[in-house]
């Protein structure tokens, strides 16, 4: 799974960072993945957990070194990630992928809507509730980098494989950026929804288990 940072013009604004002139990528693994209705567990190291909706590609046929102008010929479908996020340990630490891509940290979901019903990946509205009340709303339309320019982006270096996953972002309205900041706590319902593909659900719930302290010898 390769993410794409900083995305949308307003969430750069609201993080406080600049915007990209080239696509701010980092991984998370299979560990992270959790379907629709799974639990999402926020780790006891994290004190300031958030929510990203975003329109996820899924890669259909082997993609090297393609133009923009035939990249969609490349996917197979497209989903709804949740790119949930510590932001204490990804701010902190001068990279972002331990703080990324914790256990379950990629809820995605409810299904996988095949390209040919899809008109326009790139005029696609999407929202996220938590616990009823709306964070966030964009349009696909608003993406900094587009989808077919970050397939062509990533596979001049990267050979892209079926099944790959480019998740391309996240607009305003993240916990992160409201005043105060909102974190996600035990019991904390999401739904994340991306126009033509339908609505994610995740449920947080705080992990028990103790903090182990970690020496370097």
């Amino acid at each position: 799974m390769i993410f794409i940072g900083l995305n949308y013009f307003d969430h750069a604004a609201e993080s406080n960072m600049a915007v990209p002139k080239v696509p701010v990528l980092f991984p998370k693994y299979a560990n992270s993945i959790a379907g629709p209705e799974d639990e999402v567990v926020i780790p006891p190291e994290v004190a300031q957990c958030d929510y990203e909706v975003e329109l996820a590609v899924i890669i259909g046929k082997p993609a090297k070194r393609v133009s923009p102008e035939e990249a969609l010929e490349y996917v197979f479908g497209y989903t709804i990630v949740n790119d949930v996020s510590a932001r204490d340990i990804q701010l902190s630490e001068g990279q972002w992928t331990r703080g990324k891509a914790i256990d379950t940290f990629a809820p995605m979901g409810p299904c996988i809507v095949t390209k040919d019903a899809v008109a326009d990946p790139c005029a696609l509205e999407l929202s996220l509730t938590l616990n009823g009340q709306t964070m966030q709303t964009g349009n696909t339309r608003d993406l900094i980098f587009n989808i077919p320019y970050l397939i062509s982006f990533l596979s001049q270096t990267i050979t892209l494989a079926p099944g790959d996953i480019i998740s391309t972002g996240t607009p305003p309205g993240v916990g992160m950026g409201k005043n105060p900041p909102v974190w996600l706590k035990d019991g904390d319902i999401t739904e994340a929804y991306v126009q033509g593909i339908g609505s994610l659900r995740s449920r947080y719930v705080q992990s028990r288990v103790p903090i182990q302290p970690v020496s370097q010898n």
